[in-house]
């Protein structure tokens, strides 16, 4: 493929709504940079909410969406033909993608693009929210939110390969995936999550992992036992509301500040996985290398399993997204060239 093939975003629309432009010129890179040929990149809730204009700092229209890809190297140099991942933010669904060479992970040999690709952003948060946020240790029992979406499928294996005992929710035609990876399945449509899981740890668990912010955070807060801790990362309750886009995370931050300021032995999180790259761009360069590489071996031990919803190509990204919305799937729809 000697020509660029991307999807536009041209504005507030629907799936079909989207721009496939074929016939660019492939981008060069710029000193430090890469030219990266995309083999898989994914549909994540970001691009959802971007299409509603509802991503809290998301680009003025019209730009290329993409959180991640997994590619190979065009750039001649040391890292010339290494398939390698990457976090984009935008930009990844595209043929050819330019990123800075520092920010590209080596991703092992014997990986399918595809499977690779639903763990990075994915598999990072996950990684991230469990081992450096929440620090959970064997034995201690947490409740993940949504355990058959993207982040949440991947949370749960992570943390039963951990030793940690996982209450998750889902709809009940995920519950015996969900038994099956030793997890504790909650119907939140027809369950009262708060009592079902006050039955099953009277003394409430060690952590919660909430992406769908709104009311309910509160039920999390509450759900904590003594020194736990709440990892809110989303505002998926939210997704279809109008008005400003930055409010639903300001409230949310809001919650955050004033439960840790509270004379209580629980803290709460709003995680992002940007977060920090601002103050320190090395730091976070290093810490997404080594979490992701953690995440990678995961994969390779067997840990965890990548989840693929659908395989579409670039050019059915209308497709691809309006499936990634329709709240049927388990795991992460995934575009290939």
């Amino acid at each position: 493929m000697n020509a660029l093939v991307e999807v536009v975003l041209p504005g507030e629309v629907e799936p079909e709504g989207l721009q496939v432009r074929h016939g660019g010129a492939v981008p060069s890179p710029g000193p430090g940079q890469v030219v990266i040929r995309m083999e898989a990149t994914g549909v994540s809730f970001a691009e959802q909410q971007m299409r509603r204009g509802r991503y809290y700092d998301q680009p003025p229209y019209p730009f290329v969406p993409g959180y991640d890809l997994v590619g190979t190297v065009l750039t001649p140099g040391d890292l010339a033909g290494t398939r390698v991942a990457a976090l984009t933010k935008v930009g990844g669904w595209a043929s050819h993608v330019v990123v800075d060479a520092a920010d590209v992970v080596p991703v092992p040999d014997g990986i399918d693009a595809a499977e690779a690709e639903t763990l990075v952003v994915n598999g990072v948060t996950a990684w991230q929210m469990l081992h450096r946020k929440a620090r959970v240790r064997a034995g201690q029992t947490v409740l993940v939110h949504g355990a058959n979406g993207g982040v949440g499928s991947v949370l749960v294996q992570l943390a039963r390969a951990a030793g940690i005992e996982v209450i998750g929710t889902a709809s009940a035609r995920h519950h015996e995936h969900l038994r099956a990876l030793g997890v504790v399945p909650v119907d939140y449509r027809t369950e009262d999550i708060p009592a079902r899981v006050r039955e099953l740890a009277p003394e409430g668990v060690a952590a919660v992992f909430d992406h769908v912010g709104g009311p309910g955070i509160v039920d999390s807060w509450r759900l904590l036992a003594p020194g736990g801790t709440l990892v809110s990362y989303g505002t998926a309750s939210t997704r279809d509301d109008t008005g400003s886009k930055q409010w639903p995370v300001l409230k949310l931050l809001g919650r955050v500040w004033l439960w840790n300021a509270l004379p209580n032995r629980r803290r709460a999180y709003f995680y992002n996985v940007w977060a920090g790259r601002a103050l320190s761009r090395s730091r976070f360069r290093d810490r997404l290398r080594a979490d992701l590489t953690q995440v990678f071996t995961a994969l390779q031990r067997g840990d965890v399993t990548a989840r693929i919803a659908g395989r579409f190509p670039l050019d059915h990204a209308a497709e691809a997204l309006r499936l990634a919305e329709s709240g049927t799937v388990a795991g992460k729809v995934v575009l290939h060239p």
